[in-house]
């Protein structure tokens, strides 16, 4: 059971503390001992005692004895809050001694005396809170952030990529600020933020490690400067932001939180980019004309390439009745993202994870790059061992180098899609290290001993993941940077 699960007789184990310390403060203000308290309840003083450090439940029938012994309201006695200071630090003391983090360590139980000061006892538990906010900071090795994310992918992969409270919760945001049809501006993503209480505000000195940040003391949203290429990105970045607050999250303890928190905010800001009600009258009617194709989904809505692709994958299945993938590739041939309900082959490690792995040479999301002419998808059929697939590929190129963007569908589903005509056609036998990962037996007999190559080592590979409540963000960078603006 991790950290962060609660056993289950924790609850009531806090409980009966926060019961035994309230009837402890009403017994001790009215100047009673425990042996006059039980006799006139009836039940021995070391029974009383018991029940007051929270070692024994008592029958409803002693409480409201107790209740009327000590002149007090049952309901008063059952409160929940700690009746003071001293009392709320030694019932989370305890809370926290029960803990399944405390008791991996093997250490006693401390029990705060009487003699034991106030001092004291803060520092003790101050101490554990440390140490509980260590053990649930959002970090996780490679291997736990890997197959947390392979872990969210086939959560995704069940649901065939389709969110209907997310969906149903971006249109009926994106109807109340006025927007209707055609591409989202950004005035009605203002309107949005605003009618959240929050003013999007455009700034030159961000943190650099947050793409946003939220100033809720304020009702603020910083983002980077309106003047930057590529609206799409400024009206995305807004609306992730407006979703952690929409879809009431909490702060993440655990990578696979943070993981999933990431997910759902980028869904709501595609679904608000491409409500879902607009966004399925274009792809059925471009369906029925058998005309289907990314790039004009992309052009609809004012969005790039890859959002447009991704969308797609999120409304094919539930709404147009396909299988489908999606697939980012670097100019290396290394999936950085993908997504398949249709069957294809993806390369994964043994975790089962996809980031990193190679695609095969076969694929379009390979050989786009070698076209000369790149202004145009490329359209391909692709045979592999799970069956014929037909891809559009689109290239691309950051600061990071080029990159390809794939969508497909199996054979069958290619006749809805503008290319399906296409000639192109490539024969993919991997994993069959003999397809294309092996050089040929004349080439390796020929170079093997002749060659040297010096490795380009990838500084990411020795980098720790990050860390921290929201992972890779600086909190002192991102305070600082609140305090400035605070006033302004």
């Amino acid at each position: 059971m991790s950290e962060s699960t609660p056993t289950s007789n924790a609850p009531r184990a806090t409980d009966l503390v926060t019961l035994g310390h309230r009837i402890r403060h009403f017994r001790t203000i009215r100047s009673r001992t425990l042996d006059d308290v039980g006799e006139t309840v009836g039940i021995a003083a070391s029974a009383l005692s018991l029940i007051e450090n929270g070692k024994r439940e008592p029958k409803l029938s002693v409480l409201q004895a107790i209740a009327t012994t000590l002149g007090v309201d049952l309901t008063d006695l059952l409160a929940m809050e700690a009746p003071n200071a001293r009392a709320a630090l030694e019932i989370e003391l305890d809370r926290l001694q029960r803990g399944a983090l405390y008791s991996a360590l093997s250490l006693p139980q401390v029990k705060p005396s009487k003699g034991m000061s106030d001092d004291a006892l803060e520092a003790l538990v101050g101490l554990h809170r440390e140490l509980q906010r260590h053990a649930t900071e959002a970090i996780a090795t490679p291997e736990e952030a890997r197959r947390a994310n392979t872990e969210l992918r086939e959560w995704m992969r069940g649901l065939d990529n389709h969110l209907p409270a997310i969906e149903e919760l971006a249109e009926e945001r994106v109807r109340r600020a006025g927007h209707s049809t055609g591409a989202l501006t950004h005035r009605t993503v203002s309107i949005m933020a605003e009618q959240l209480g929050f003013d999007l505000i455009y700034v030159n000195d961000l943190p650099h490690s947050a793409r946003s940040v939220t100033d809720l003391e304020n009702g603020r949203i910083y983002l980077p400067p309106a003047s930057i290429p590529g609206g799409h990105g400024l009206r995305s970045m807004a609306l992730q932001a407006m979703a952690h607050r929409l879809l009431g999250h909490q702060r993440p303890t655990s990578y696979a939180a943070f993981l999933k928190q990431r997910l759902e905010i980028n869904y709501f800001a595609a679904a608000a980019l491409m409500p879902q009600t607009a966004a399925v009258s274009f792809l059925q009617q471009a369906k029925r004309e058998r005309n289907l194709a990314v790039e004009d989904f992309r052009d609809a809505f004012g969005v790039t390439h890859e959002a447009a692709a991704l969308r797609l994958t999120n409304l094919a299945t539930a709404q147009l009745d396909m299988r489908i993938h999606f697939v980012r590739v670097s100019e290396d041939g290394a999936i950085a993202k993908a997504y398949e309900n249709d069957g294809l082959p993806l390369p994964t490690d043994v975790t089962g994870a996809v980031e990193g792995q190679i695609v095969c040479r076969k694929w379009s999301a390979r050989s786009a790059f070698e076209r000369t002419n790149r202004t145009t998808e490329l359209y391909q059929y692709t045979d592999t061992p799970a069956g014929t697939y037909w891809c559009a590929t689109q290239t691309g190129t950051t600061d990071a180098g080029e990159f390809s963007i794939s969508v497909g569908v199996p054979w069958d589903d290619a006749k809805w899609f503008r290319g399906r005509d296409s000639t192109t056609r490539a024969v993919s036998t991997c994993p069959d290290p003999q397809c294309c990962r092996k050089p040929s037996s004349a080439l390796t007999a020929k170079w093997r001993e002749q060659s040297w190559p010096s490795a380009r080592l990838h500084t990411h590979i020795l980098s720790p993941l990050p860390s921290g409540t929201f992972p890779g963000v600086d909190d002192n960078e991102v305070y600082d940077f609140l305090e400035r603006h605070a006033a302004g």
